[in-house]
């Protein structure tokens, strides 16, 4: 009988696989050409979950090269979305509803629906989340501003959450955007403001294993893997970062697998 690398290495086993209820890995593209997307698919695509277009980089791309990258993506069961920035000057500029069914054309799975920079009233964020699943998309929701001085507190950051899982995303975004540093949970070093964490943890105790931390920052993906295990959810991973995040979850890494060595050390 062949053996597998995890009849050796147990942890391997622990992981969920895809498709994932839980302990997604959500990419944060900035700039991958279809020939990326498609090397990177076949090297790692058993460790990615969702894989964002950033910002407003979807409408800057030919339709070609756009639809070879969905293509790729979706070919891999990995769920493909635009950046909710993008949904957000749609929903300034009045053209929300055309933009999910220009999204739905093009073949992706997934929209973001945020109000990192404008205000987006409670009434519209509901009627677009609806008007989504209505579509068919699968919808992701992110909380959090992007303006270092509008912090909203983690109490707040809850609520917005759990009314957009009342009415119906699938998923929750906690932003941190790409720098990971004084935006949502993270100090202005990019420190993990554990008594937010501790917060957020107690206000969406039921809907954990749908909310994906934005951790762009490895001391950051070793605080949530340590803290909530090997199956969190972290979003904004670097294509580059995929195999040493998945190294991490699994034990197989210095950052995670030290506590391990200090575990046996202690007995």
């Amino acid at each position: 009988m062949t053996m597998v690398w995890g009849d050796v290495f147990i942890s391997l086993k622990e992981r969920t696989q895809k498709p994932r209820a839980t302990g997604i890995t959500m990419v944060f593209d900035k700039c991958q050409g279809p020939n990326a997307v498609a090397d990177h698919m076949h090297l790692f695509s058993q460790h990615v979950d969702h894989w964002k277009l950033s910002f407003g980089t979807t409408a800057l791309l030919s339709e070609t090269i756009l639809l070879e990258k969905i293509a790729s993506l979706s070919s891999h069961d990995t769920i493909v979305y635009p950046g909710g920035t993008l949904a957000e000057v749609a929903v300034v500029r009045g053209v929300w509803r055309p933009f999910m069914l220009r999204a739905c054309e093009l073949g992706f799975r997934g929209i973001e629906i945020s109000d990192g920079t404008i205000q987006l009233p409670r009434d519209v964020r509901d009627e677009m989340i609806r008007f989504g699943r209505g579509l068919g998309l699968i919808m992701i929701t992110e909380v959090g501003k992007k303006d270092r001085e509008q912090q909203p507190t983690p109490e707040h950051l809850a609520e917005q959450a759990l009314a957009d899982f009342e009415a119906g995303a699938d998923w929750i975004i906690v932003e941190a955007r790409e720098s990971g540093r004084g935006i949502g949970v993270f100090g202005d070093d990019g420190t993990v403001n554990e008594a937010d964490v501790d917060t957020l943890n107690a206000l969406l105790s039921d809907h954990m294993d749908r909310v994906i931390w934005e951790t762009p920052l490895k001391k950051q993906q070793e605080y949530f893997i340590l803290r909530f295990g090997p199956n969190v959810c972290l979003g904004n991973i670097a294509p580059r970062d995929v195999l040493g995040v998945e190294a991490m979850r699994n034990g197989l890494r210095f950052e995670t697998f030290r506590h391990e060595v200090e575990n046996m050390e202690g007995m």
